[in-house]
C-alpha cells in the first residue's frame, strides 16, 4: 500500500519528519496491531507491506496512523487549517504469498536506490531494509512466506539491490495506481473476482466503438 502527498509535495524535509512519521507508526501499533513485513518512507510518499489477521484491521491500523501524523505534521510545520495532507485514501492491492510477495518487497525497499537518493538501498535509515534492527524503530513481522531461498542477510541486501526488469516495474506500478492483485494470472483472475475487483484487471480508456455498439445493442 502506499499514499502520497497532494500535489506532491514534500512530506518528509528533514530528519525529524521521518522520525516523527515512524514513531507515529510504532505508537499506532500499540493500539492498532498490525503486522508490517516492509516499508520506505520517501520524501513525498510512503510504501508499506502489510499482512492483516482479519478483515476491516488494515484500513482501521492505516487510517489511524494517517490522521495522526496529519495531525502532528500540520501542527509542527504551522498548517493547521490549510487543507488537505494527502492526495487522497491510500491505495492497496492483494499480493499472492509466494515469489510474488518477495517481488513486491523488493520494490519497497529499493525506492530510495530508484530515486538516486543513496548509492545502496540499504543506506536509506527509513526503510525495513535500512533501520538499524528488526525491533526499531518499526516493529517488523516475520513474512507469510519464507525469505528468498533461506537468505542471510547480507544476500537478501545483494539481491535488493540488483535492478528490476522494465516489464516487472510496469507491473507493479499498474497494480500499485489500480489496486490490481499481484501473483500469477490465475491466482490473479480468481481473487479478483472473490474480492470484487474485476475492474481492475480492464484495459485503461474508452472502448472501441464496435465494442461499445455491441454492448448497448
Amino acid at each position: 500500500m502506499l499514499n502520497r502527498a497532494v500535489g506532491r509535495r514534500t512530506l518528509f524535509a528533514s530528519a525529524a519528519d521521518y522520525e516523527a512519521f515512524v514513531e507515529t507508526v510504532a505508537e499506532a501499533l500499540r493500539t492498532r496491531p498490525m503486522r508490517i513485513c516492509g516499508y520506505c518512507v520517501m520524501p513525498n510518499h510512503w510504501h508499506m507491506v502489510l499482512w492483516p489477521e482479519h478483515d476491516g484491521d488494515l484500513s482501521a491500523f492505516v487510517q489511524h496512523f494517517t490522521n495522526l501524523h496529519v495531525k502532528r505534521w500540520k501542527l509542527a510545520h504551522h498548517e493547521v487549517g490549510h487543507g488537505h495532507l494527502y492526495q487522497g485514501r491510500f491505495k492497496s492491492f492483494p499480493i499472492q504469498t509466494d515469489d510474488s510477495f518477495h517481488t513486491v518487497v523488493r520494490y519497497v525497499e529499493r525506492n530510495p536506490l530508484r530515486a538516486n537518493l543513496v548509492a545502496r538501498a540499504e543506506a536509506w535509515p527509513w526503510s525495513s531494509l535500512g533501520q538499524a534492527s528488526p525491533t526499531e524503530p518499526i516493529p517488523l513481522a516475520g513474512w507469510p512466506v519464507p525469505a528468498p531461498a533461506e537468505r542471510l542477510r547480507e544476500e537478501r541486501i545483494e539481491w535488493v539491490n540488483q535492478p528490476q526488469t522494465e516489464g516487472e516495474l510496469a507491473r507493479l506500478q499498474s497494480c500499485a495506481s489500480r489496486g490490481q492483485p499481484f501473483g500469477e494470472q490465475g491466482w490473479v483472475t480468481r481473487v479478483a473476482a472473490e474480492l470484487n475487483l474485476a475492474t481492475t484487471l480492464r484495459p485503461r480508456g474508452r472502448p472501441r466503438a464496435e465494442q461499445t455498439k455491441a454492448q448497448s445493442g
